[in-house]
Formats: C-alpha cells, structure tokens, sequence
C-alpha cells in the first residue's frame, strides 16, 4: 500500500510540475485578435480611436515558472486624424519576457517586452518588410514597448496588452507615437 502511495504522488507531483513549468517546455501556435489605437496628442493633431486588427503566430519557451514569447503578427493600427483616416500597417515582432502561475492546463500570465515593428505602405510591400528583418536593417522601423496579461485554458489563450510607442512615425508633415491596446486570441497547436 505504501508504495502504491508512492507511486501515486510522484505521477501526480510529476503531471503538476510540468504543468506549472518547472520543467523545461516549448509552446507553439497561431495568434488573431483586434486593436484599439491611439495616436499621442501632441502639436495640432486631433485623434480619435480606430480598431484595427492583429494576426500572426507565437512561440514559448520556459522552466520555472518563467518564459519566453517572441511572435510575429501582422498589424493594422487605424486612426482617424485630423478628419482624415491614417492607416498604419507593419510587421510587429515582441520579443516578451514573462511569469505564468497556474496548473493541469489552467494558468494565468504576465510579461513584458519590446516591439520592433517593420512598416509596410505603400512604398514597401510584405517582401521588402521581410528582407528588412533578415538583414537586421532597423534604420526605418518604430519601436514599442508591451505590457499584458493573459489566461491559458488547455490550448486557448486570451491575451490583453498595452503597447506604449517610443520612437515616432511620421504622418504627412508632423510626427507621432502609436499607442495602443489590443486583445488576441491564441491557439496552441503543439
């Protein structure tokens, strides 16, 4: 009976700590979700939010509790300016640092990170925007930086971030930074 016992609480003890990631995991999968952007209110710029979408895929690898996540999405960040709408599409790669408390496929997350986003316009298409990122050219990119939460429930997420601009992007004759919340939702696929 003793050993029965002991069997018993190391496959549970064994099945816990896995789940909690005090074992080394690796996590893959798919990523869509919306935005609400805002542009940062300075000279005569007169803003109003738009909500503009995200959809891309996301990696996680972690042990004890902590993790990192670098994904890569496609977002549009729309704003109305002026009277006028300004659409902002680019290529965002997070690079987040993280914690996940929780269980048996139920856990809750927290993290942050930057964000380099490569821009594509009308002047550079989605090829020219991965070259960038290949060959490390971050001359003409923006910069952010996200903090979030989020819920894992088996293989679902949910995820909800702020992203706060740091470098500015040029719209017309002025400058400004994107800030933005969005939330996505995640698919584990393996």
């Amino acid at each position: 009976m003793k050993k029965l016992i002991l069997t018993l609480t190391i496959c549970f003890a064994t099945v816990y700590l896995s789940s909690a990631q005090i074992l080394p995991s690796f996590q893959f999968g798919l990523k869509g979700g919306m935005n609400l952007t805002s542009l940062s209110k300075t000279g005569t710029f007169s803003s109003s939010n738009q909500a503009g979408y995200l959809g891309g895929i996301w990696m996680r690898v972690g042990a004890l509790g902590f993790n990192f996540q670098p994904e890569a999405y496609i977002t549009s960040k729309d704003v109305t300016v002026d009277g006028s709408q300004a659409k902002f599409t680019s290529i965002d790669v997070p690079l987040l640092v993280g914690g996940k408390v929780g269980a048996f496929g139920f856990g809750a997350r927290f993290y942050t990170g930057p964000v380099v986003s490569f821009a594509i316009n009308k002047d550079q298409t989605f090829g020219s925007a991965a070259t960038s990122i290949v060959h490390l050219n971050y001359s003409d990119q923006n910069y952010a930086w996200q903090v979030g939460a989020g819920v894992d429930i088996r293989k679902v997420s949910v995820d909800l971030r702020y992203e706060a601009g740091l470098s500015k992007q040029d719209y017309g004759s002025n400058s400004t930074r994107i800030n933005l919340f969005n939330l996505s939702l995640g698919y584990k696929i393996f």
